[in-house]
Protein backbone atom coordinates (compact mmCIF):
# COMPACT_ATOMS: atom_id res chain seq x y z
CA UNK A 1 0.00 0.00 0.00
CA UNK A 2 1.25 3.45 -0.96
CA UNK A 3 -0.15 6.18 1.29
CA UNK A 4 0.24 9.87 0.44
CA UNK A 5 -1.01 12.45 2.91
CA UNK A 6 -1.38 16.22 2.45
CA UNK A 7 1.49 16.48 -0.05
CA UNK A 8 2.43 19.95 -1.31
CA UNK A 9 5.04 21.28 -3.73
CA UNK A 10 5.47 24.83 -5.03
CA UNK A 11 8.32 25.62 -7.42
CA UNK A 12 10.53 28.70 -7.28
CA UNK A 13 8.53 30.35 -10.08
CA UNK A 14 5.40 30.23 -7.92
CA UNK A 15 3.70 27.29 -9.66
CA UNK A 16 1.90 25.10 -7.11
CA UNK A 17 2.44 21.73 -8.80
CA UNK A 18 1.09 19.56 -5.95
CA UNK A 19 -1.79 20.92 -3.92
CA UNK A 20 -2.65 19.05 -0.71
CA UNK A 21 -2.72 15.63 -2.39
CA UNK A 22 -3.83 12.61 -0.35
CA UNK A 23 -4.13 9.16 -1.92
CA UNK A 24 -4.20 5.51 -0.85
CA UNK A 25 -2.98 3.18 -3.59
CA UNK A 26 -3.20 -0.61 -3.07
CA UNK A 27 -1.56 -3.37 -5.12
CA UNK A 28 -2.69 -3.38 -8.73
CA UNK A 29 -3.01 -0.84 -11.50
CA UNK A 30 -3.79 2.72 -10.40
CA UNK A 31 -4.50 5.40 -13.00
CA UNK A 32 -3.40 8.98 -12.39
CA UNK A 33 -5.34 10.90 -15.02
CA UNK A 34 -5.02 14.55 -15.92
CA UNK A 35 -4.25 16.99 -18.74
CA UNK A 36 -0.73 18.03 -19.64
CA UNK A 37 0.62 20.36 -16.96
CA UNK A 38 -1.75 19.01 -14.29
CA UNK A 39 1.06 18.07 -11.89
CA UNK A 40 1.17 14.35 -12.63
CA UNK A 41 4.90 14.26 -13.39
CA UNK A 42 5.66 16.42 -10.35
CA UNK A 43 3.79 13.97 -8.15
CA UNK A 44 5.53 10.97 -9.77
CA UNK A 45 8.98 12.55 -9.29
CA UNK A 46 8.18 13.25 -5.65
CA UNK A 47 7.02 9.69 -5.01
CA UNK A 48 10.17 8.43 -6.78
CA UNK A 49 12.31 10.57 -4.39
CA UNK A 50 13.69 12.68 -7.25
CA UNK A 51 12.49 15.87 -5.54
CA UNK A 52 11.38 16.79 -2.03
CA UNK A 53 7.89 18.08 -1.24
CA UNK A 54 7.38 21.23 0.80
CA UNK A 55 5.15 19.35 3.23
CA UNK A 56 3.25 16.11 3.66
CA UNK A 57 4.17 12.45 3.95
CA UNK A 58 4.60 9.34 1.80
CA UNK A 59 4.61 5.80 3.20
CA UNK A 60 5.04 2.55 1.29
CA UNK A 61 4.30 -0.72 3.08
CA UNK A 62 5.23 0.87 6.39
CA UNK A 63 8.37 2.62 5.06
CA UNK A 64 8.63 6.39 5.60
CA UNK A 65 9.72 7.29 2.08
CA UNK A 66 10.89 10.84 2.80
CA UNK A 67 12.99 9.68 5.75
CA UNK A 68 14.44 6.62 3.98
CA UNK A 69 14.74 7.40 0.27
CA UNK A 70 17.22 4.61 -0.37
CA UNK A 71 14.80 2.15 1.16
CA UNK A 72 12.17 3.15 -1.38
CA UNK A 73 14.62 3.17 -4.30
CA UNK A 74 15.52 -0.45 -3.60
CA UNK A 75 11.85 -1.33 -4.22
CA UNK A 76 11.16 1.09 -7.07
CA UNK A 77 10.91 0.69 -10.84
CA UNK A 78 10.52 3.99 -12.69
CA UNK A 79 9.82 4.75 -16.34
CA UNK A 80 9.84 8.55 -16.77
CA UNK A 81 8.02 10.34 -19.55
CA UNK A 82 11.28 10.99 -21.40
CA UNK A 83 14.25 8.69 -21.02
CA UNK A 84 17.38 8.46 -23.10
CA UNK A 85 19.22 5.43 -24.42
CA UNK A 86 22.58 4.83 -26.05
CA UNK A 87 21.49 4.29 -29.67
CA UNK A 88 24.39 2.06 -30.68
CA UNK A 89 24.23 -0.17 -27.60
CA UNK A 90 22.10 -3.31 -27.75
CA UNK A 91 19.14 -3.82 -25.43
CA UNK A 92 20.84 -6.84 -23.91
CA UNK A 93 24.07 -5.01 -23.05
CA UNK A 94 22.32 -1.96 -21.65
CA UNK A 95 20.03 -4.09 -19.49
CA UNK A 96 23.09 -5.86 -18.08
CA UNK A 97 24.57 -2.45 -17.28
CA UNK A 98 21.38 -1.30 -15.53
CA UNK A 99 21.21 -4.60 -13.67
CA UNK A 100 24.65 -3.97 -12.15
CA UNK A 101 23.52 -0.50 -11.09
CA UNK A 102 20.45 -2.07 -9.46
CA UNK A 103 22.68 -4.35 -7.40
CA UNK A 104 22.48 -7.59 -9.40
CA UNK A 105 26.21 -8.22 -9.14
CA UNK A 106 26.25 -11.99 -9.61
CA UNK A 107 26.74 -12.90 -13.28
CA UNK A 108 24.35 -15.85 -13.22
CA UNK A 109 21.61 -13.97 -11.38
CA UNK A 110 22.01 -10.99 -13.69
CA UNK A 111 21.93 -13.10 -16.86
CA UNK A 112 18.78 -14.89 -15.71
CA UNK A 113 17.02 -11.62 -14.85
CA UNK A 114 17.94 -9.90 -18.13
CA UNK A 115 16.91 -12.85 -20.29
CA UNK A 116 13.60 -13.20 -18.45
CA UNK A 117 12.77 -9.52 -18.92
CA UNK A 118 13.68 -9.57 -22.62
CA UNK A 119 11.29 -12.48 -23.02
CA UNK A 120 8.58 -10.85 -20.92
CA UNK A 121 8.71 -7.60 -22.92
CA UNK A 122 8.82 -9.46 -26.27
CA UNK A 123 12.26 -8.07 -27.13
CA UNK A 124 14.18 -11.35 -27.19
CA UNK A 125 14.46 -11.54 -30.97
CA UNK A 126 15.70 -7.92 -31.11
CA UNK A 127 18.02 -8.13 -28.08
CA UNK A 128 21.24 -7.78 -30.15
CA UNK A 129 20.04 -4.74 -32.09
CA UNK A 130 21.11 -1.20 -31.22
CA UNK A 131 18.43 0.69 -29.37
CA UNK A 132 18.57 3.42 -31.99
CA UNK A 133 16.89 1.02 -34.43
CA UNK A 134 13.93 0.38 -32.13
CA UNK A 135 10.44 1.72 -32.81
CA UNK A 136 8.76 3.94 -30.21
CA UNK A 137 6.83 1.01 -28.81
CA UNK A 138 9.90 -1.19 -28.59
CA UNK A 139 11.76 1.53 -26.72
CA UNK A 140 8.87 1.85 -24.27
CA UNK A 141 8.97 -1.91 -23.72
CA UNK A 142 12.71 -1.65 -23.12
CA UNK A 143 11.95 1.14 -20.65
CA UNK A 144 9.60 -1.08 -18.68
CA UNK A 145 12.18 -3.90 -18.80
CA UNK A 146 14.78 -1.69 -17.10
CA UNK A 147 12.15 -0.52 -14.60
CA UNK A 148 11.43 -4.13 -13.63
CA UNK A 149 15.04 -5.04 -12.86
CA UNK A 150 15.43 -6.08 -9.25
CA UNK A 151 11.78 -7.19 -8.83
CA UNK A 152 10.40 -3.82 -7.62
CA UNK A 153 7.32 -3.64 -5.42
CA UNK A 154 6.36 -0.18 -6.72
CA UNK A 155 6.38 0.62 -10.45
CA UNK A 156 5.75 4.12 -11.79
CA UNK A 157 5.19 4.75 -15.51
CA UNK A 158 4.72 8.32 -16.71
CA UNK A 159 2.81 8.88 -20.00
CA UNK A 160 4.01 5.55 -21.42
CA UNK A 161 1.65 5.23 -24.40
CA UNK A 162 1.87 8.76 -25.82
CA UNK A 163 2.87 8.51 -29.48
CA UNK A 164 2.47 4.74 -29.77
CA UNK A 165 0.49 3.21 -32.64
CA UNK A 166 -2.58 1.13 -31.67
CA UNK A 167 -0.79 -2.25 -31.87
CA UNK A 168 2.16 -1.11 -29.76
CA UNK A 169 -0.18 0.58 -27.28
CA UNK A 170 -2.12 -2.67 -26.84
CA UNK A 171 1.07 -4.70 -26.35
CA UNK A 172 2.35 -2.23 -23.77
CA UNK A 173 -0.94 -2.08 -21.86
CA UNK A 174 -1.20 -5.88 -21.78
CA UNK A 175 2.32 -5.99 -20.35
CA UNK A 176 1.43 -3.46 -17.65
CA UNK A 177 -1.70 -5.40 -16.74
CA UNK A 178 0.38 -8.54 -16.11
CA UNK A 179 2.88 -6.63 -14.01
CA UNK A 180 0.09 -5.04 -11.95
CA UNK A 181 -1.20 -8.36 -10.69
CA UNK A 182 1.38 -8.53 -7.91
CA UNK A 183 2.73 -5.02 -7.24
CA UNK A 184 1.63 -1.38 -7.07
CA UNK A 185 1.72 0.10 -10.58
CA UNK A 186 0.95 3.80 -11.03
CA UNK A 187 0.05 4.72 -14.59
CA UNK A 188 0.28 8.48 -15.10
CA UNK A 189 -1.45 9.56 -18.31
CA UNK A 190 -3.66 12.10 -20.07
CA UNK A 191 -5.16 9.34 -22.24
CA UNK A 192 -8.58 8.45 -20.80
CA UNK A 193 -8.81 5.09 -22.57
CA UNK A 194 -5.61 3.86 -20.86
CA UNK A 195 -7.27 4.27 -17.46
CA UNK A 196 -10.63 2.89 -18.62
CA UNK A 197 -9.01 -0.22 -20.09
CA UNK A 198 -6.56 -1.01 -17.30
CA UNK A 199 -7.19 0.53 -13.91
CA UNK A 200 -9.63 -0.67 -11.23
CA UNK A 201 -8.86 2.51 -9.27
CA UNK A 202 -7.94 6.02 -10.36
CA UNK A 203 -7.57 9.66 -9.44
CA UNK A 204 -8.08 12.75 -11.57
CA UNK A 205 -5.63 15.58 -10.95
CA UNK A 206 -5.91 19.10 -12.35
CA UNK A 207 -3.57 21.99 -11.49
CA UNK A 208 -1.98 19.93 -8.76
CA UNK A 209 -5.24 19.08 -6.99
CA UNK A 210 -6.95 15.70 -6.83
CA UNK A 211 -10.54 16.34 -7.86
CA UNK A 212 -11.90 12.78 -7.73
CA UNK A 213 -10.60 9.35 -6.84
CA UNK A 214 -12.06 5.87 -6.66
CA UNK A 215 -13.31 3.31 -9.16
CA UNK A 216 -13.68 4.52 -12.77
CA UNK A 217 -17.10 2.88 -13.11
CA UNK A 218 -18.31 4.60 -9.94
CA UNK A 219 -17.26 7.93 -11.43
CA UNK A 220 -19.07 7.12 -14.66
CA UNK A 221 -22.23 6.06 -12.83
CA UNK A 222 -22.59 9.48 -11.20
CA UNK A 223 -23.29 10.97 -14.64
CA UNK A 224 -26.03 8.50 -15.63
CA UNK A 225 -29.03 10.36 -16.99
CA UNK A 226 -27.05 13.60 -17.34
CA UNK A 227 -25.15 13.21 -20.63
CA UNK A 228 -26.94 14.16 -23.86
CA UNK A 229 -25.80 14.01 -27.46
CA UNK A 230 -26.75 15.46 -30.81
CA UNK A 231 -25.23 16.41 -34.15
CA UNK A 232 -25.16 20.10 -35.05
CA UNK A 233 -24.18 22.17 -38.06
CA UNK A 234 -20.64 23.58 -37.89
CA UNK A 235 -21.95 27.16 -37.85
CA UNK A 236 -24.18 26.30 -34.85
CA UNK A 237 -21.40 24.88 -32.68
CA UNK A 238 -20.35 28.15 -31.03
CA UNK A 239 -23.96 28.90 -30.12
CA UNK A 240 -24.44 25.54 -28.43
CA UNK A 241 -21.16 25.97 -26.56
CA UNK A 242 -22.35 29.31 -25.19
CA UNK A 243 -25.81 28.01 -24.19
CA UNK A 244 -24.98 24.58 -22.76
CA UNK A 245 -22.34 22.79 -20.72
CA UNK A 246 -20.67 21.11 -23.70
CA UNK A 247 -18.35 18.36 -22.51
CA UNK A 248 -16.85 17.44 -25.88
CA UNK A 249 -17.33 17.81 -29.60
CA UNK A 250 -16.01 15.62 -32.38
CA UNK A 251 -16.53 15.30 -36.10
CA UNK A 252 -18.66 12.33 -37.16
CA UNK A 253 -19.11 12.08 -40.90
CA UNK A 254 -17.76 15.62 -41.23
CA UNK A 255 -20.41 17.06 -38.87
CA UNK A 256 -19.85 18.11 -35.23
CA UNK A 257 -21.34 15.80 -32.62
CA UNK A 258 -21.55 17.22 -29.11
CA UNK A 259 -21.95 15.72 -25.63
CA UNK A 260 -23.69 18.02 -23.14
CA UNK A 261 -23.99 17.73 -19.34
CA UNK A 262 -27.51 18.61 -18.15
CA UNK A 263 -30.03 17.46 -15.53
CA UNK A 264 -32.76 17.15 -18.19
CA UNK A 265 -33.00 17.19 -21.99
CA UNK A 266 -31.26 20.42 -23.04
CA UNK A 267 -33.21 20.93 -26.26
CA UNK A 268 -35.12 19.09 -28.95
CA UNK A 269 -32.83 16.82 -30.90
CA UNK A 270 -30.71 15.72 -27.91
CA UNK A 271 -30.79 12.07 -26.91
CA UNK A 272 -29.59 10.65 -23.61
CA UNK A 273 -26.45 8.49 -23.93
CA UNK A 274 -24.49 6.28 -21.57
CA UNK A 275 -21.65 8.32 -20.04
CA UNK A 276 -18.05 7.19 -20.12
CA UNK A 277 -14.86 8.20 -18.33
CA UNK A 278 -14.12 10.81 -20.99
CA UNK A 279 -17.34 12.64 -19.99
CA UNK A 280 -16.25 12.57 -16.33
CA UNK A 281 -12.81 13.85 -17.34
CA UNK A 282 -14.07 16.76 -19.42
CA UNK A 283 -16.68 17.78 -16.85
CA UNK A 284 -14.11 18.01 -14.06
CA UNK A 285 -11.40 19.65 -16.19
CA UNK A 286 -13.80 22.32 -17.45
CA UNK A 287 -15.07 23.05 -13.95
CA UNK A 288 -11.50 23.34 -12.70
CA UNK A 289 -10.64 25.78 -15.48
CA UNK A 290 -13.72 27.88 -14.71
CA UNK A 291 -12.85 27.95 -11.00
CA UNK A 292 -9.24 28.93 -11.57
CA UNK A 293 -7.94 25.57 -10.35
CA UNK A 294 -10.47 24.24 -7.85
CA UNK A 295 -12.91 22.11 -9.78
CA UNK A 296 -15.33 21.60 -6.90
CA UNK A 297 -15.97 25.32 -6.53
CA UNK A 298 -17.26 25.78 -10.06
CA UNK A 299 -19.24 22.59 -10.42
CA UNK A 300 -23.04 22.58 -10.23
CA UNK A 301 -24.47 21.11 -7.04
CA UNK A 302 -25.19 17.74 -8.66
CA UNK A 303 -21.65 17.51 -10.01
CA UNK A 304 -20.18 18.45 -6.63
CA UNK A 305 -22.25 15.69 -5.01
CA UNK A 306 -21.11 13.27 -7.70
CA UNK A 307 -17.49 14.15 -7.02
CA UNK A 308 -18.01 13.56 -3.32
CA UNK A 309 -19.50 10.13 -4.07
CA UNK A 310 -16.50 9.20 -6.19
CA UNK A 311 -13.99 10.28 -3.56
CA UNK A 312 -15.72 8.13 -0.96
CA UNK A 313 -15.55 4.96 -3.07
Amino acid sequence: MLTIQRLNKTYANGVKAINNVSLEIPNGMFGLLGPNGAGKSSLMRTIATLQDPDSGSIHFNGLDVLADKEGLRRQLGYLPQDFGVYPKVSAEKLLHHFAVLKGLAGRGERKEAVEALLQQTNLWEARKRGLGTYSGGMRQRFGIAQALLGAPRLVIVDEPTAGLDPDERNRFLNLLAKIGEQVVVILSTHIVDDVTDLCPRMALIVKGEVLIQGEPQAAIDTLKGRVWRRSVAAEQLAGYQSRFNVLSSRLVGGKPQINVYAESQPDDGFVMVEPDLEDVYFLQVRHAAAAGGTGRAAAPAAARAAAADIVSV
